[in-house]
């Protein structure tokens, strides 16, 4: 996400980290990268205008001038003013009724249905509670069974009652969330025109009857500065608590998410990042603004790690790794706890310092399945010993993984470079390989 804006920034910055001294003329030109790398990501006009002045009014100030490197100054006041423009703090669900009610609105074709979905098991994983999803889109054809095949594949319960009036549906569905122990209410609502007077009341009279403790508005990245127009379309109309941003992980400028707090003042609380159930991420104003500059994500990653990782098996692995007894099963181990972990590719784009051209890199998932592969088909016996792995044991592991034998001396010899690494982890004599 963000890609093009942030390597358009990274490459501005860049250019004045080495400068013993910041003046008005030698940033003038970094200010104006700054400005035209906005402008290209669509963000809001006024935003950049805003945004630039700050920036400019704080670098050439009295404390960047007195400071002992101020070009890393100024990248700090570019990340302080991004994480501003953001939303600041991060701010999380109300979830304090009994049980919490969340409605989800928004255009036709935004995704709401199946957000509706991913938002309900990211609650259920996160807090380890009941969620309930309600069908109150009665007026696209198959909502309703589209609703109830994502409930069967999360294994989360649906409340419909076909094409009822939905005001009576979420009151209904409240009373039998009560009745039977759940502790989230997810309302999917039809897709509608913000100047549609008629479902507009509709979503208003849902609003009065069961109060919900979140409205969230499901906004497509794609339409850029229209999003502007949508949200405070909606937020007239109702009082929105919040915003959900999809496919920022697709080909969009990101322009909408920079630009919707400062001008709307609805905080985006979760961005849609890939169209599988758990591509759902909360939203942290810092960590996006460190991301767009290149500085990586640390904080999600352990996160994500922590949620997906068995801990008893990871410390087992280390434990093994630190007295020099790892083997091909623990590698297997290994690989198929990063698998959890989503496409290595966007575990890359976390790590501080990237090159842009790592950044770029796609791997792909068949080269894993064929690691696995060629493991597999060793005897448990090869597995704890490879040093056993002579020339007729290779052409049988090979035969039997569909791979080459110069595929299996290749993972064999990236095996024996990874437990010698770890040997001189252990020892304290580590030397960089470059």
């Amino acid at each position: 996400m963000f890609e093009s804006l942030g390597d358009r920034l990274q490459s501005a910055v860049n250019k004045i980290r080495g400068y013993g001294k910041i003046t008005e003329d030698n940033i003038s030109d970094v200010i104006r990268e700054i400005r035209l790398a906005l402008l290209e990501a669509d963000v809001n006009y006024k935003v950049v205008k805003e945004f630039i002045a700050t920036v400019k009014e704080k670098a050439l100030g009295e404390e960047v001038a007195k400071s002992l490197k101020p070009g890393e100054m100024f990248v700090k006041i570019l990340k302080d003013e991004l994480v501003d423009l953001l939303g600041g703090e991060k701010r999380d669900l109300n979830l304090n009724g009994n049980p919490a009610v969340l409605m989800l609105v928004g255009l036709q074709g935004t995704g709401k249905t199946t957000m509706i979905g991913k938002l309900g098991l990211h609650l259920r994983k996160k807090h380890n509670k009941k969620p309930l999803l309600v069908a109150c889109d009665v007026y696209r054809p198959a909502a309703i069974d589209q609703l109830k095949q994502i409930g069967k594949q999360l294994n989360i319960e649906v409340y419909d009652e076909g094409n009822k009036n939905p005001v009576e549906i979420s009151k209904n569905a409240i009373k039998y969330a009560k009745e039977n122990g759940f502790n989230y209410v997810l309302i999917d609502t039809a897709g509608r025109l913000h100047i549609d007077e008629v479902l507009m009341n509709e979503l208003n009279d849902i609003n009065n009857e069961v109060k919900p403790d979140e409205i969230l508005l499901v906004v497509d990245s794609m339409t850029g500065q229209d999003a502007i127009n949508v949200i405070e379309g909606f937020n007239s109309s109702l009082p929105l608590t919040g915003a959900i941003l999809t496919k920022l992980d697709g080909d969009t400028r990101g322009g909408a998410a920079l630009s919707i707090r400062h001008l709307t003042n609805v905080p985006i609380k979760f961005v849609g990042v890939g169209e599988k159930m758990d591509g759902l991420e909360e939203f942290y104003p810092d960590r996006m603004a460190t991301r767009i500059l290149g500085m990586g994500d640390i904080m999600s990653m352990i996160e994500k790690a922590e949620e997906v990782i068995d801990q008893d098996e990871a410390m087992k692995t280390a434990k093994k790794m630190q007295n020099g007894k790892f083997d091909l099963e623990d590698f297997l181990s290994q690989l198929k706890q990063i698998k959890k972990l989503g496409p290595l590719e966007n575990l890359i784009k976390m790590l501080p310092g990237v090159p842009k051209e790592m950044k770029s890199v796609k791997v792909n998932p068949k080269d894993m399945a064929h690691i696995e592969a060629i493991i597999l088909s060793m005897t448990p016996y090869e597995r704890r010993h490879p040093e056993v792995l002579k020339a007729t044991r290779k052409q049988r592991i090979a035969k039997g993984s569909a791979r080459s034998v110069e595929e299996v001396n290749r993972l064999l010899k990236q095996f024996e470079q990874m437990k010698q690494m770890m040997k001189q982890l252990k020892s304290g004599n580590f030397k960089m390989p470059f």
